[in-house]
Formats: C-alpha cells, sequence, structure tokens
C-alpha cells in the first residue's frame, strides 16, 4: 500500500503522523511510505531521517494525496486538505467531528474512509491513540494554567505552589480520566492545593489510594461542583465523551461567580469545550479574558511539545497503521472490532452514532459498512 504524510498545517502545529520509525517498519513489509518535504521537521526529523528509511520524500502535499491510497495524518484535514481527499483513499487520523459539521460535511461529500484516533478502542474499554495525547494535554494544562494566572496576561496572580505564609493556588480538575489524573499529578507537584471531581466512586478510589490524600477528591455532584469550582484559582475542564461533543459543565452563570482572573484551562476543547464560554484558540494567540476569567483553550496542546508528542502517538498508532496497510481498511477492521469502533465515515455514510447524535445526520451501522 501507499501510505503518504503530509505536513500539517493547522496554526503552529508541528507534530507529524508518520515517524520515520514507523516509515520504516512499513517498507520492511513491503509497503511505499510518501513523506512530504519538511513533514517531520518540526518534530526534529529531517527528510534524510525519512530518506534513510526507506521513504520517498514529495515536493508538495498535492503529489502525497494524489499518489497516497491511506493518508496518515495527527489533526483534522483542513478545508485545503479535504479538498484533496478522494473516493477509496483511507485517512487515519484525528478527526473530533461531533462538533466539527463542515469537516463532517466535507468527509461525507468526498467518499473517503475515515478512521479517526479518538474512537479507537481496547479490550478494557480505553482509548489507545487518544490516551498519549491525553497524558501530555494533562500534563501542559497546569503548565499553561499557571503562566493564564500570571498577571501580566490578565490572571490574579497567584503562585502554585505559594510560598511559606503565603498559601498555594486550589486547583480544580473536573473529570478524573487520562487527561484529568495526568493534569492533577502535575498540578500536585507544582505544589498547588488539587481536587478531582469525578462520577466514579471505583476512580476516586484508586486516587486516593495512588495519591495518598494529597489530591482530594469529590463525587461530581453540581453542588459539589459549583462550590469547588468558585472557589478555584484555576479550573482545569478534562472531561470527555467518546466521540460526542463534550457536555457544557460550566455554565456562564457559574463562571461568574468564579474569582475574577482565575483560569479556565479547557482541554476538551477538541470535543467542543466543557466551559460555556469556551471556543478554541491557538497557540499564536492562546487566550482570551471573558466574564473576568482568563481562558486557556487552545485546540493542539501538544503541539507545543512536538516531538515527545510525535514520538509518543507514533507508538500508539504504528500498530493500527500497518495492520490497514497490510490487510487493507475492511479486512483490518473485520479482525480487530476495536479499530473498527474508529471507523466513522464511509463512502458517502456516516458511521459513528455520538458524531450522528450530535450533528442530526443520519447514521449506518458500521456492521454493514464491514459485511
Amino acid at each position: 500500500m501507499r501510505i503518504g504524510c503530509p505536513k500539517e498545517i493547522k496554526n503552529q502545529e508541528y507534530r507529524v503522523g508518520l515517524t520515520p520509525m514507523a516509515a520504516r517498519e512499513a517498507v520492511s513489509r513491503g509497503h511505499e511510505a510518501i513523506v512530504e518535504t519538511g513533514a517531520g521537521a518540526g518534530a526534529g526529523f529531517p527528510d534524510a531521517d525519512y530518506v534513510a528509511a526507506g521513504a520517498r520524500i514529495a515536493g508538495s502535499a498535492e503529489e502525497v494525496f494524489a499518489e497516497a491510497e491511506m493518508i496518515v495524518k495527527v489533526k483534522e484535514p483542513q478545508a485545503i486538505e479535504r479538498k484533496r481527499l478522494r473516493e477509496g483513499q483511507i485517512l487515519f487520523t484525528y478527526l473530533h467531528l461531533a462538533p466539527d459539521r463542515p469537516q463532517t460535511e466535507d468527509l461525507l461529500a468526498s467518499g473517503v474512509t475515515a478512521i479517526a484516533y479518538e474512537t479507537v478502542t481496547d479490550a478494557a474499554g480505553g482509548l489507545p491513540l487518544l490516551a498519549p495525547m491525553s497524558e501530555v494535554a494533562g500534563r501542559l494544562a497546569p503548565q499553561m494554567g499557571a503562566w493564564s494566572l500570571q498577571k501580566a496576561n490578565g490572571g490574579r496572580g497567584v503562585l502554585m505552589g505559594g510560598v511559606p505564609g503565603v498559601g498555594p493556588a486550589e486547583v480544580a480538575v473536573i473529570g478524573g480520566g487520562v487527561v484529568g489524573i495526568n493534569a492533577a499529578r502535575v498540578a500536585a507537584g507544582m505544589g498547588a492545593s488539587v481536587v478531582v471531581l469525578d462520577l466514579s466512586l471505583t476512580r476516586m478510589r484508586w486516587i486516593d489510594d495512588t495519591f495518598g490524600g494529597r489530591i482530594r477528591t469529590r463525587y461530581a455532584s453540581r453542588a459539589a461542583t459549583e462550590e469547588e469550582v468558585t472557589k478555584a484559582d484555576m479550573v482545569i475542564g478534562a472531561v470527555l465523551v467518546p466521540g460526542a461533543a463534550a457536555p457544557k459543565l460550566v455554565k456562564r452563570d457559574l463562571l461568574k461567580k468564579m474569582k475574577p482572573g482565575a483560569a479556565a484551562v479547557d482541554v476538551a476543547i477538541d470535543q467542543g469545550g466543557c466551559f460555556e464560554t469556551s471556543r478554541a484558540t491557538t497557540h499564536d494567540d492562546p487566550i482570551y479574558i471573558e466574564e473576568g476569567i482568563v481562558h486557556y483553550c487552545v485546540a493542539n496542546m501538544p503541539g507545543a511539545v512536538a516531538r515527545t508528542s510525535t514520538l509518543a502517538l507514533g507508538n500508539a498508532t504504528m500498530p493500527f497503521m500497518l495492520a490497514l496497510a497490510d490487510k487493507g481498511w475492511k479486512k483490518a477492521c473485520q479482525d480487530d472490532p476495536h479499530l473498527a469502533e474508529g471507523l466513522n465515515v464511509h463512502a458517502g455514510k456516516l458511521t459513528y452514532y455520538a458524531v450522528g447524535e450530535a450533528l442530526g445526520i443520519d447514521v449506518i451501522s458500521p456492521r454493514l459498512v464491514l459485511r
């Protein structure tokens, strides 16, 4: 199979969908890897690394899209990229379709078979291709929140760990999944007072056992959420409903009750955000202030640490990418029901129910597609 990897064009996105190691593995199995020139430069992988791995360097994105049978990316295809997709082509990348009608409609119109990293599952019920980036984003969130809290950025001017005689920042993390745990771990490591709000008693027991009480937990009732959010210096939104739009857990009325200059870091922004006032920002212009609260809502947070993120993502995606190349998308999905969960679009039909529910678009069962 001809596997194509174009350079990412989303604002300040430096990750790359195919590492030289993955390209070498694909070539060793008899496949062809076509990589756009400069695609890996932002992550520290020059063209020479891909050539050494046996890949061919293409002079343009148009060449990659025209020749490849499977396109491997990191971020969702931008409008100009979606015009280059064609019927029968495989697209393997993050999609986050639920809050993105234009992208969904373009993919349906293209006839492409689109498999989304974020909805591929594993035997334990996890999301193995989302988890590495969730770990990165979770660990970045307190750093970005601490920067947002600085007075020069419009924040409260609170230091995360405080100093002797002055208390630390109060950090509330909404959601105890992969993002939330990593955010809580780093925030606590910075010396902040941290609470994680979650609905799972099992998860809260695990947090308590793991961190020995250094991170508080509370059941995420409306009353508890309101209490913790209003007293926090920083709130990190870390909720996820796989493939679906994020629930709006912090409404504008609650935001108005927060401390002036508090930071709201919305890691769920890829799925629409969990603060009612959230709107996607970029690394170029990462924050804005609304209702007196500093919002950090960068939609590709892991892109800030491109090399770490690329290597972590590549380790997770490579086995699935090789299965798709070795077997073709249909046989690979028939053999692996967890990969089949990643199938979001095929031949003009939507195949993921949460996206259809969010956008009001009819969905065909993936079982019918895979027969």
